[in-house]
């Protein structure tokens, strides 16, 4: 049974007339679990002890054989690193190695820990370095070499001193992304590139292409060599899987797994059988009992293996680490899976949203999980979370709100969704004709509607990275006061026969009488529960991504303009944004007449509906993340991206300023109840310490 934790936090308060330090203590991660697991290294003093990496810096353990696991630390200070390789040290189970690579540019390095994961320091040598694969020697634990994009690295010290034992400048060996050691002899080493492997038997002096049998130019992900018999060495490249008798002269292509697009990243032996193989391939786990003669598919083919591991003392005990599914566990030697994520979650938040008449009903929607993500749902305030996920055949979720009568709506890349009892249904997404369009046959009308989506017809992969933009940190200064706002003529509303499309909703918010949706074609808003959409065809501008509704107010805003509703968003005036903010990463509208907007230089209001802005006193703070109205208590919640990972809150109507150092790079904060809850980045959900219920054990 659960056990409710009171935290009794000890709470530090700052001696100022309107300022208090509420909570020192960094806030608790409570899921959803899942997400992206990338490669796991199993201690060798302990068997049951094994680390996981992540795709976002974090690394993380299990004590228990994977069915737990707790988060160790981030590598690095940093969220963007992808740790696909780590070495537990067999002389020094604390000493760890992690290499890292990042996603788009040529960047990481080395990470060493020696208190086993607590804390972690950068290795100056491989600074920068894209490290794609390492490995150490069987036969030799000082000896551990690394593949990087700019060619192969070795130490003889236990990872302390690094020499390119790849020819410096060599048109070949570069783009290294698998490394294996002879299990007998250190200086024989394989790598595999971008552009097939090669290989040296005296350290790196020298080094020979192994191509024989292999389809030119093919991508090698993994190779791995028998502990018994050093002349059988296997490498899967994107033309398949090649087995070699005779230590890599002659490879031969494997025919056991059926020809497609698959691309098998991983090759695992087991220890303890070592006819047996796995290949984990971007569509599911394929196993060999045979040394690689016939293969057969066990579990899901949707699932993108990442890494296997093989209990060294159990056969039957082993791991997988995949894309979006997180961690699978299986107890009859690779034949079923079963999910075990408990402590692990590598997810994207992208929005979230609350119960209208209960807030500890929380909605939260993540980017890049395809059917594994979606939207979560929680009843306890974020202490459990659940899939609510039907009907979006895997959309990434840009947006979460409800309606007036509390309908949840979802915003994708493809219009509006609707949750009716546990399944989400399309909205009908229509969009009015603009103005100018009104009197063109219906048979063009679509034109320009069909341009746009076909011009955002980018990969899910592609809106990701946009949404990794980091922001720096700048200091807050004064704030001049902005210029007049102008209005903007409204255009009498006609009937015009609305036309389906398809558009990226990045913002949903709601009055008492419609729901406003802020996409890249415009403001939508609906006032029949979300079953249909119109243009705000008064409101100049595309590319909306922030909207806030509160009264008779409504403020939208895209990075570099912003627009206000003082009559429930049927007439809207342009508003000059503060002269500080090179760019807008949030806006809201409180229920005492202030309008907020926030960006990097800091957060920024107005009193007169921006004419003039200015800061608040005891919030010079900079890389807003997020602001939200928190209407049932009457205060105004702010997020930063600043060291220290601060959520803020502005009491209204007095305006005095309260703060949590939560420990977490939070976007947006949420209340539940008398405590608040967190939205990461990378990381799932965050809680208030004294607010949660710990874990079932």
């Amino acid at each position: 049974m659960k056990s409710l934790l009171r935290l009794c936090l000890s709470c530090s308060l700052a001696v100022s007339a309107c300022t208090a330090a509420f909570g020192q203590a960094s806030w608790l991660p409570f899921g959803p679990d899942g997400g992206d697991a990338r490669a796991f290294a199993s201690d060798p003093s302990d068997h049951n002890h094994v680390y996981l990496g992540s795709l976002t810096g974090t690394i993380y353990d299990t004590h228990d054989g994977g069915h737990t696991w707790n988060r160790l630390a981030r590598v690095g200070k940093r969220d963007d690193l992808a740790l696909d390789n780590i070495i537990v040290d067999p002389k020094n189970p604390k000493h760890i190695l992690v290499g890292a690579w990042v996603l788009d540019r040529a960047d990481g390095g080395l990470y060493v820990s020696e208190d086993g994961g607590k804390t972690w320091t950068a290795n100056a040598q491989m600074k920068g370095h894209s490290v794609r694969a390492m490995t150490m020697a069987p036969s030799d634990p000082n000896t551990i070499v690394i593949g990087a994009l700019d060619g192969v690295f070795r130490t003889t010290d236990g990872g302390n001193a690094w020499t390119l034992i790849s020819p410096a400048g060599n048109g070949e060996i570069h783009e290294v992304e698998s490394i294996a050691i002879d299990p007998k002899d250190p200086h024989v080493i394989y790598a595999g590139t971008w552009h097939l492997p090669w290989k040296t038997t005296d350290g790196g002096e020298h080094w020979t292409s192994m191509h024989q049998g292999i389809i030119d130019d093919s991508d090698v992900f993994s190779i791995i060599v028998d502990p018994s018999d050093a002349a059988k060495v296997y490498l899967s490249a994107c033309s398949g899987i090649y087995r070699s008798t005779d230590g890599g002269a002659q490879f031969a292509k494997v025919q056991g797994i059926p020809s497609s697009a698959r691309r098998t990243r991983v090759l695992m032996e087991d220890g303890k059988q070592t006819n047996v193989v796995f290949a984990g391939t971007t569509e599911g786990l394929w196993r060999t009992a045979d040394s690689g003669h016939t293969f057969e598919r066990n579990g899901n083919p949707s699932w993108i293996i990442n890494d296997v591991s093989i209990d060294p003392t159990d056969s039957n005990h082993v791991l997988l680490a995949t894309d979006r599914t997180g961690v699978l566990i299986s107890t009859d030697g690779g034949k079923s899976f079963e999910p075990a994520n408990k402590g692990f979650s590598s997810r994207q938040i992208s929005a979230i949203t609350q119960d209208p008449k209960n807030d500890s009903k929380l909605y939260v929607g993540v980017l890049n999980d395809k059917a594994a993500g979606g939207v979560f749902e929680s009843e306890d305030g974020g202490q459990n979370w659940q899939q609510e996920s039907a009907g979006l055949n895997g959309a990434d979720i840009f947006s979460l709100g409800h309606t007036p009568a509390g309908t949840v709506l979802a915003g994708t890349r493809h219009g509006i969704y609707r949750l009716v009892d546990t399944t989400w249904k399309p909205s009908g997404l229509t969009l009015a004709l603009p103005p100018e369009e009104d009197d063109r046959a219906a048979a063009t009308a679509p034109r320009a509607v069909r341009k746009a989506s076909a011009a955002r017809d980018k990969s899910d992969s592609n809106a990701a990275a946009a949404g990794r933009t980091r922001q720096r940190a700048s200091s807050a200064a004064p704030v001049k006061s902005g210029k007049r706002s102008l209005s903007v003529s409204s255009a009498p509303t006609r009937n015009v026969p609305p036309e389906e499309a398809t558009t990226g909703v990045y913002a949903l918010a709601n009055n008492a009488d419609r729901v406003f949706a802020a996409t890249e074609d415009g403001l939508l808003y609906s006032d029949n529960d979300g079953k249909s959409w119109n243009r705000i065809r008064s409101l100049n501008g595309v590319g909306w991504r922030f909207v806030s509704a509160e009264g008779q107010r409504v403020a939208v805003a895209n990075l570099k303009q912003m627009s206000l509703s003082t009559d429930k968003g049927a007439t809207f005036h342009a508003v000059t944004i503060p002269t500080e903010l090179t760019q807008i990463a949030a806006v809201a509208v409180d229920n005492n007449g202030h309008l907020w907007a926030g960006g990097r230089e800091g957060i920024y209001l107005s009193d007169d509906d921006g004419a003039t802005w200015h800061s608040q006193k005891g919030l010079y703070v900079p890389n807003i993340s997020g602001i939200y109205y928190d209407a049932k208590s009457q205060r105004v919640l702010v997020t930063s991206n600043q060291p220290g990972t601060m959520v803020f809150a502005v009491n209204e109507p007095d305006m005095t300023v309260k703060y949590w150092e939560t420990g977490w790079h939070l976007r947006q904060a949420r209340s539940v109840g008398d405590h608040l809850v967190g939205v990461t980045g990378y990381d799932g959900m965050v809680l208030e310490p004294r607010m949660v219920a710990s874990r079932e054990k």
